[in-house]
């Protein structure tokens, strides 16, 4: 009951607020502004056709996972290019380069990338997804893999880049906002960096210790418990999730210094970092979801540990009877 008004309240208030973004903002694009928007929605539907087309033809649903954390790279070097790489710009790409350069490496490490592109692991997710009963007739996943995973996901990724198309045109000086900007949007690549560095080094000592043919039950704690409470993880179910909307959220903090927002905050692009909060909205839940149906003590830990930012500690004894009582 609990999550669910939160849920809730973050939808209204997402929402809201990106409502008042189109009222107050307004969308006034330049000719510059226009045609590099063309750009990009000719490099978003190529991406869609792709990732649907191959997708469908090798079974393997992660091809926009792959390019999750290459097309904000082109997208923010095109917006840079076609604005004369004035220095706002130049910085927003530079951050979101490093911020690419690091989700790549972390997901390449885990074999998604192959020399034929389309080839790799698939996150796990989509195969479990897909034995859902809702998904179980072709069509339906065909459907589900067309509008959410090929066109939804390509969009958001494209629309989090759009506060660097707001910022175009502005020759406001630089100043405390875009300071503020590289400062937070650098803090949360770092708390990414360092979550899953920390979940990597576990789950590779957690298969390391079952190589031998052991059972999780046999092996030494924490590994045994099969999800990681060391670190960050140990007082944050996301921690990860919390510095990739961070990143997005900081990043729309340039608009402000660029002098092109509203009643202070408000420009049409503020819907583009909100709306990923529903997309790790729904990702977490389907995470929490697999997680607790593979380890009994997962429950405990799901009910008292917070689920983005880094609070209480887990205690097993006392959340144990805190549930169970």
């Amino acid at each position: 009951m609990k999550n669910t008004i939160g849920i809730i309240i973050t939808s209204i208030i997402v929402i809201t607020l990106s409502v008042l973004g189109f009222v107050l903002g307004g969308i006034n694009l330049s000719k510059t502004q226009t045609n590099t928007l063309i750009i990009l929605l000719i490099i978003c539907a190529s991406s869609m056709a792709y990732c649907f087309i191959i997708g469908e033809l090798v079974h393997n649903n992660s091809q926009m996972d792959k390019l999750w954390s290459i097309l904000p790279i082109a997208y923010t070097w095109v917006i840079c290019a076609m604005g004369g790489f004035k220095i706002r710009l130049l910085i927003f790409a530079i951050i979101v380069t490093i911020w690419g350069f690091r989700l790549t490496f972390n997901f390449a490490r885990k074999g998604a990338y192959k020399l034929k592109f389309w080839q790799g692991e698939e996150d796990y997710r989509w195969a479990i997804l897909r034995k859902n009963k809702y998904f179980s007739k072709r069509f339906i996943w065909a459907l589900f893999d067309l509008l959410f995973i090929s066109i939804y996901q390509n969009l958001l990724v494209l629309a989090i880049c759009l506060p660097a198309l707001a910022v175009m045109d502005s020759n406001q000086a630089f100043n405390g906002f875009d300071a503020l900007a590289i400062g937070l949007s650098l803090t949360f690549i770092l708390l990414e960096f360092v979550a899953d560095e920390q979940q990597w080094k576990f789950h590779q000592k957690k298969k390391e210790l079952l190589a031998d043919g052991k059972k999780l039950e046999d092996i030494e704690a924490p590994y045994n418990k099969g999800f990681n409470t060391t670190g960050i993880w140990a007082r944050a179910k996301h921690p990860n999730y919390l510095g990739e909307q961070g990143v997005w959220m900081s990043l729309y903090i340039f608009t402000i210094g660029a002098g092109v927002t509203v009643y202070g905050i408000f420009n049409w692009t503020i819907f583009a970092p909100l709306f990923l909060i529903f997309l790790f909205l729904g990702s977490s839940q389907l995470g929490e979801a697999i997680t607790n149906s593979k380890y009994p003590e997962y429950k405990y830990y799901r009910a008292t540990v917070s689920k983005y930012f880094p609070l209480k500690k887990y205690n097993y004894e006392k959340a144990k009877a805190k549930l169970d009582k």
